[in-house]
Protein backbone atom coordinates (compact mmCIF):
# COMPACT_ATOMS: atom_id res chain seq x y z
CA UNK A 1 0.00 0.00 0.00
CA UNK A 2 1.10 3.82 -0.63
CA UNK A 3 1.40 6.23 3.12
CA UNK A 4 2.39 9.79 3.01
CA UNK A 5 5.72 10.49 4.47
CA UNK A 6 7.58 13.87 5.34
CA UNK A 7 10.75 14.14 3.02
CA UNK A 8 11.81 17.41 4.18
CA UNK A 9 10.47 20.68 5.33
CA UNK A 10 7.43 21.60 3.82
CA UNK A 11 7.98 18.62 1.34
CA UNK A 12 5.75 15.35 1.28
CA UNK A 13 5.42 12.26 -1.02
CA UNK A 14 3.88 8.89 -1.28
CA UNK A 15 5.87 5.53 -0.06
CA UNK A 16 5.14 2.15 -1.22
CA UNK A 17 4.89 -0.19 1.96
CA UNK A 18 3.25 -3.48 3.16
CA UNK A 19 -0.29 -3.85 4.19
CA UNK A 20 -1.06 -4.26 7.78
CA UNK A 21 -2.05 -7.68 8.63
CA UNK A 22 -4.96 -8.00 11.50
CA UNK A 23 -4.93 -10.31 14.62
CA UNK A 24 -7.05 -10.25 17.57
CA UNK A 25 -10.03 -8.30 17.25
CA UNK A 26 -8.11 -5.81 14.49
CA UNK A 27 -10.39 -5.15 11.26
CA UNK A 28 -7.91 -3.91 8.56
CA UNK A 29 -10.17 -1.02 7.08
CA UNK A 30 -9.31 0.46 3.32
CA UNK A 31 -9.65 4.12 3.85
CA UNK A 32 -11.99 6.14 1.17
CA UNK A 33 -11.82 9.37 3.16
CA UNK A 34 -8.67 10.56 5.66
CA UNK A 35 -9.31 14.12 6.65
CA UNK A 36 -6.57 16.35 7.28
CA UNK A 37 -5.76 17.47 11.01
CA UNK A 38 -2.82 18.97 13.01
CA UNK A 39 -0.35 16.96 11.12
CA UNK A 40 0.43 19.17 9.03
CA UNK A 41 2.73 20.94 11.70
CA UNK A 42 5.25 18.05 11.25
CA UNK A 43 5.08 18.30 7.45
CA UNK A 44 6.00 22.58 8.34
CA UNK A 45 8.63 21.31 10.53
CA UNK A 46 9.91 18.75 8.08
CA UNK A 47 10.21 16.13 10.50
CA UNK A 48 10.82 13.06 8.40
CA UNK A 49 8.66 10.30 9.39
CA UNK A 50 5.15 9.07 7.61
CA UNK A 51 2.79 11.44 8.43
CA UNK A 52 0.30 9.64 11.15
CA UNK A 53 -3.10 11.13 10.93
CA UNK A 54 -6.12 9.66 13.26
CA UNK A 55 -9.19 10.56 11.05
CA UNK A 56 -10.81 8.08 8.34
CA UNK A 57 -13.56 6.42 6.83
CA UNK A 58 -13.60 3.44 4.73
CA UNK A 59 -14.49 -0.34 4.15
CA UNK A 60 -13.99 -3.34 6.23
CA UNK A 61 -11.50 -5.87 4.35
CA UNK A 62 -10.20 -7.88 6.62
CA UNK A 63 -10.82 -8.93 10.31
CA UNK A 64 -9.28 -10.60 12.59
CA UNK A 65 -10.16 -14.26 14.72
CA UNK A 66 -12.11 -12.41 17.48
CA UNK A 67 -13.59 -10.31 15.81
CA UNK A 68 -17.63 -10.08 16.19
CA UNK A 69 -19.11 -6.73 15.78
CA UNK A 70 -18.27 -5.62 12.01
CA UNK A 71 -18.13 -7.87 8.71
CA UNK A 72 -16.05 -7.12 5.85
CA UNK A 73 -17.84 -4.85 3.10
CA UNK A 74 -18.88 -3.04 6.49
CA UNK A 75 -19.08 0.78 5.66
CA UNK A 76 -17.11 2.56 9.47
CA UNK A 77 -15.66 5.71 10.50
CA UNK A 78 -12.37 4.81 12.22
CA UNK A 79 -12.00 6.07 15.90
CA UNK A 80 -8.93 7.56 16.79
CA UNK A 81 -6.28 5.81 18.87
CA UNK A 82 -6.93 2.08 20.56
CA UNK A 83 -8.24 2.18 23.92
CA UNK A 84 -8.07 -1.29 26.41
CA UNK A 85 -11.68 -2.32 25.84
CA UNK A 86 -11.81 -3.35 29.72
CA UNK A 87 -11.44 -0.50 31.63
CA UNK A 88 -14.19 1.76 33.13
CA UNK A 89 -13.82 4.56 30.57
CA UNK A 90 -13.43 2.32 27.41
CA UNK A 91 -17.11 0.38 28.64
CA UNK A 92 -18.45 3.66 28.98
CA UNK A 93 -17.91 4.80 25.42
CA UNK A 94 -15.04 7.13 26.49
CA UNK A 95 -11.83 5.09 25.00
CA UNK A 96 -10.27 8.38 24.36
CA UNK A 97 -9.42 9.18 28.08
CA UNK A 98 -8.04 5.21 28.54
CA UNK A 99 -4.60 5.36 30.28
CA UNK A 100 -3.71 1.45 29.55
CA UNK A 101 -3.92 2.09 25.29
CA UNK A 102 -3.30 -1.11 23.34
CA UNK A 103 -0.63 -0.96 20.98
CA UNK A 104 -2.14 -2.18 17.48
CA UNK A 105 1.62 -2.83 15.66
CA UNK A 106 3.01 -5.16 18.35
CA UNK A 107 -0.34 -7.38 18.24
CA UNK A 108 -0.65 -7.09 14.93
CA UNK A 109 2.97 -7.78 14.15
CA UNK A 110 2.68 -4.83 11.82
CA UNK A 111 5.29 -1.74 11.11
CA UNK A 112 2.30 -0.14 9.28
CA UNK A 113 -1.45 0.60 9.92
CA UNK A 114 -1.94 2.79 12.76
CA UNK A 115 -1.88 5.92 10.97
CA UNK A 116 -4.99 7.10 8.09
CA UNK A 117 -3.11 9.00 5.85
CA UNK A 118 -2.29 5.67 4.06
CA UNK A 119 -4.53 3.13 1.85
CA UNK A 120 -5.28 0.85 4.89
CA UNK A 121 -5.01 0.98 8.50
CA UNK A 122 -5.79 -1.62 11.35
CA UNK A 123 -8.63 -0.85 14.84
CA UNK A 124 -10.38 -2.70 17.22
CA UNK A 125 -13.94 -3.88 15.80
CA UNK A 126 -15.77 -2.11 18.84
CA UNK A 127 -13.60 1.43 17.91
CA UNK A 128 -15.21 1.23 14.33
CA UNK A 129 -18.76 3.15 13.89
CA UNK A 130 -21.44 1.89 11.29
CA UNK A 131 -22.04 4.32 8.36
CA UNK A 132 -25.57 4.91 7.60
CA UNK A 133 -26.60 3.70 3.68
CA UNK A 134 -27.26 7.55 3.29
CA UNK A 135 -24.57 9.30 4.03
CA UNK A 136 -21.07 9.64 2.36
CA UNK A 137 -17.53 8.44 3.36
CA UNK A 138 -16.37 12.25 3.07
CA UNK A 139 -19.62 13.21 5.38
CA UNK A 140 -18.99 9.93 7.67
CA UNK A 141 -15.47 11.19 8.43
CA UNK A 142 -16.76 14.68 10.14
CA UNK A 143 -17.45 12.44 13.07
CA UNK A 144 -13.53 12.37 13.99
CA UNK A 145 -12.31 15.67 14.52
CA UNK A 146 -14.40 17.70 11.82
CA UNK A 147 -17.40 17.25 14.23
CA UNK A 148 -16.22 15.19 17.16
CA UNK A 149 -15.07 17.98 19.43
CA UNK A 150 -17.44 20.02 19.25
CA UNK A 151 -20.27 17.71 19.13
CA UNK A 152 -19.18 16.53 22.25
CA UNK A 153 -19.16 20.20 23.27
CA UNK A 154 -23.04 20.44 22.13
CA UNK A 155 -24.20 17.86 23.61
CA UNK A 156 -22.30 18.26 26.87
CA UNK A 157 -23.59 21.80 27.12
CA UNK A 158 -27.53 21.00 25.62
CA UNK A 159 -27.28 23.78 23.22
CA UNK A 160 -30.55 24.84 22.46
CA UNK A 161 -32.07 27.45 19.89
CA UNK A 162 -32.19 30.05 22.93
CA UNK A 163 -28.76 29.84 23.11
CA UNK A 164 -26.09 32.48 21.75
CA UNK A 165 -22.60 30.04 21.42
CA UNK A 166 -19.18 31.66 21.22
CA UNK A 167 -16.83 29.61 19.60
CA UNK A 168 -12.84 30.97 19.77
CA UNK A 169 -11.00 30.04 16.58
CA UNK A 170 -12.80 29.39 13.50
CA UNK A 171 -9.83 26.79 11.85
CA UNK A 172 -11.25 23.19 11.36
CA UNK A 173 -12.88 22.54 14.70
CA UNK A 174 -14.17 25.69 15.52
CA UNK A 175 -15.94 25.74 11.74
CA UNK A 176 -16.92 22.22 12.35
CA UNK A 177 -18.60 23.29 15.96
CA UNK A 178 -20.71 26.31 14.64
CA UNK A 179 -21.79 24.34 11.76
CA UNK A 180 -22.96 21.83 14.76
CA UNK A 181 -24.61 24.52 16.79
CA UNK A 182 -26.22 26.35 13.42
CA UNK A 183 -27.52 22.72 13.12
CA UNK A 184 -29.49 23.01 16.94
CA UNK A 185 -30.85 26.62 15.81
CA UNK A 186 -28.41 28.69 17.86
CA UNK A 187 -27.54 32.16 17.26
CA UNK A 188 -23.61 31.59 16.79
CA UNK A 189 -20.48 34.17 17.51
CA UNK A 190 -17.03 33.83 16.43
CA UNK A 191 -13.74 35.17 17.50
CA UNK A 192 -11.05 35.29 14.70
CA UNK A 193 -9.27 37.52 12.46
CA UNK A 194 -8.36 34.91 9.04
CA UNK A 195 -10.09 36.77 6.50
CA UNK A 196 -10.95 33.52 4.73
CA UNK A 197 -12.39 31.97 7.79
CA UNK A 198 -14.21 35.11 9.28
CA UNK A 199 -15.85 34.92 5.32
CA UNK A 200 -16.86 31.51 5.26
CA UNK A 201 -18.03 31.41 8.92
CA UNK A 202 -20.39 33.67 7.76
CA UNK A 203 -21.39 32.13 4.72
CA UNK A 204 -22.38 29.31 7.35
CA UNK A 205 -24.46 31.23 8.84
CA UNK A 206 -22.65 32.95 11.68
CA UNK A 207 -24.15 36.06 12.54
CA UNK A 208 -20.93 37.82 13.75
CA UNK A 209 -17.40 37.43 14.19
CA UNK A 210 -14.91 39.67 16.50
CA UNK A 211 -11.17 40.00 15.96
CA UNK A 212 -9.85 38.82 19.41
CA UNK A 213 -6.91 40.90 19.44
CA UNK A 214 -8.74 44.04 19.28
CA UNK A 215 -8.82 46.24 22.54
CA UNK A 216 -12.80 46.34 21.61
CA UNK A 217 -12.82 42.60 21.61
CA UNK A 218 -14.76 42.10 24.83
CA UNK A 219 -16.80 44.89 24.51
CA UNK A 220 -18.17 44.40 21.33
CA UNK A 221 -19.37 40.81 22.68
CA UNK A 222 -21.08 42.44 25.01
CA UNK A 223 -22.73 45.12 22.96
CA UNK A 224 -23.49 41.47 21.37
CA UNK A 225 -25.27 40.27 23.76
CA UNK A 226 -26.98 43.30 25.22
CA UNK A 227 -24.40 43.03 28.22
CA UNK A 228 -25.29 40.18 29.39
CA UNK A 229 -21.99 37.89 28.39
CA UNK A 230 -23.01 34.59 25.90
CA UNK A 231 -24.37 31.86 27.58
CA UNK A 232 -22.28 28.78 26.11
CA UNK A 233 -19.25 29.06 24.68
CA UNK A 234 -16.09 26.70 23.08
CA UNK A 235 -12.42 27.17 22.65
CA UNK A 236 -11.10 25.80 19.61
CA UNK A 237 -7.58 28.01 19.26
CA UNK A 238 -5.59 26.52 21.58
CA UNK A 239 -4.59 30.38 22.17
CA UNK A 240 -3.08 30.48 25.42
CA UNK A 241 -5.27 33.91 26.29
CA UNK A 242 -8.44 32.47 25.13
CA UNK A 243 -9.85 30.28 27.94
CA UNK A 244 -9.70 33.34 29.88
CA UNK A 245 -11.11 35.51 27.43
CA UNK A 246 -14.19 33.24 26.87
CA UNK A 247 -14.29 33.25 30.99
CA UNK A 248 -14.57 37.43 30.97
CA UNK A 249 -17.33 37.03 27.81
CA UNK A 250 -19.63 34.64 29.75
CA UNK A 251 -22.70 35.41 31.39
CA UNK A 252 -23.49 34.78 34.83
CA UNK A 253 -24.00 30.55 34.81
CA UNK A 254 -22.95 30.08 31.68
CA UNK A 255 -21.12 27.22 30.21
CA UNK A 256 -17.40 26.47 28.71
CA UNK A 257 -16.45 23.77 26.74
CA UNK A 258 -12.71 23.50 25.55
CA UNK A 259 -11.70 20.92 23.23
CA UNK A 260 -8.59 23.43 22.46
CA UNK A 261 -5.26 23.06 24.15
CA UNK A 262 -5.11 26.75 25.39
CA UNK A 263 -3.79 28.05 28.35
CA UNK A 264 -5.52 29.39 32.07
CA UNK A 265 -8.56 30.25 33.45
CA UNK A 266 -9.63 33.05 36.04
CA UNK A 267 -10.81 30.56 38.31
CA UNK A 268 -11.26 33.63 40.92
CA UNK A 269 -14.29 34.93 37.93
CA UNK A 270 -15.06 31.43 37.26
CA UNK A 271 -16.02 31.13 40.85
CA UNK A 272 -18.03 34.60 40.98
CA UNK A 273 -19.81 33.62 38.11
CA UNK A 274 -21.28 30.51 38.88
CA UNK A 275 -19.59 29.30 35.70
CA UNK A 276 -19.34 25.47 34.79
CA UNK A 277 -16.25 24.28 32.53
CA UNK A 278 -16.25 21.09 30.54
CA UNK A 279 -13.32 19.52 29.23
CA UNK A 280 -14.19 18.05 25.39
CA UNK A 281 -12.08 15.93 23.75
CA UNK A 282 -13.81 13.41 21.99
CA UNK A 283 -17.23 11.86 21.68
CA UNK A 284 -18.38 9.06 23.38
CA UNK A 285 -19.59 6.94 20.25
CA UNK A 286 -21.27 4.21 22.61
CA UNK A 287 -23.92 6.72 23.76
CA UNK A 288 -24.39 9.11 21.27
CA UNK A 289 -23.83 7.37 17.59
CA UNK A 290 -27.21 7.71 16.35
CA UNK A 291 -27.16 11.44 17.48
CA UNK A 292 -23.75 11.98 15.63
CA UNK A 293 -24.78 10.32 12.24
CA UNK A 294 -28.47 12.42 12.56
CA UNK A 295 -26.72 15.34 13.31
CA UNK A 296 -24.07 14.83 10.15
CA UNK A 297 -27.06 14.03 7.66
CA UNK A 298 -28.92 16.81 9.09
CA UNK A 299 -26.11 19.26 8.23
CA UNK A 300 -25.18 18.10 5.50
CA UNK A 301 -25.59 21.84 3.34
CA UNK A 302 -23.46 23.10 6.06
CA UNK A 303 -20.93 20.61 5.99
CA UNK A 304 -20.67 20.85 1.68
CA UNK A 305 -19.43 24.62 3.08
CA UNK A 306 -17.26 23.12 5.53
CA UNK A 307 -15.31 20.82 3.45
CA UNK A 308 -13.36 22.84 1.09
CA UNK A 309 -11.53 20.88 -0.67
CA UNK A 310 -10.65 16.84 -1.38
CA UNK A 311 -7.46 15.88 -2.43
CA UNK A 312 -6.15 12.31 -4.46
CA UNK A 313 -3.55 10.90 -2.45
CA UNK A 314 -0.88 11.48 -5.70
CA UNK A 315 -1.70 15.24 -4.18
CA UNK A 316 -1.10 15.18 -0.69
CA UNK A 317 1.37 18.04 -1.13
CA UNK A 318 -0.58 20.35 -2.40
CA UNK A 319 -3.24 19.42 0.25
CA UNK A 320 -0.74 19.88 2.93
CA UNK A 321 0.80 23.08 1.27
CA UNK A 322 -3.25 24.50 1.31
CA UNK A 323 -3.48 23.61 4.92
CA UNK A 324 -0.70 25.77 6.01
CA UNK A 325 -2.06 28.62 4.20
CA UNK A 326 -4.97 28.24 6.80
CA UNK A 327 -7.45 29.14 3.59
CA UNK A 328 -9.50 26.22 4.06
CA UNK A 329 -12.31 24.77 6.34
CA UNK A 330 -11.81 21.05 6.38
CA UNK A 331 -9.41 19.34 3.92
CA UNK A 332 -10.05 15.35 3.01
CA UNK A 333 -7.49 12.81 1.38
CA UNK A 334 -8.97 10.35 -0.65
CA UNK A 335 -6.01 7.59 -0.73
CA UNK A 336 -7.32 5.53 -3.85
CA UNK A 337 -7.47 8.18 -6.62
CA UNK A 338 -4.77 9.32 -8.27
Amino acid sequence: MKHAVVTGKNQCGLEEVDDPQVAENYVKVKIHSAPLCTEFHLFEKGDARPLGGHEAAGEVVDIGPSVNMVKTGDRVVVMPQSGCGVCDLCTSGDHIYCETKKDPKAICGNETGTTTYAQYCVQQDWLLVPIPDDLSYDHASMACCGFGPGFNAMQTMRVMPTDTVLISGLGPVGLGTAAIALYRGARVLGLDMNPYRVELAREMGVEAVVDPTRDSALDEIMDLTDGKGVDKSVECSSVDTAPDFLVKAAARRGQIASPGWGGPMNAREINAKGLTVHGCWHWNHQRDTQAMMGTIRGAKVLLDKFITHTFPFTQVQQALETRSTNTCGKIILHPWED
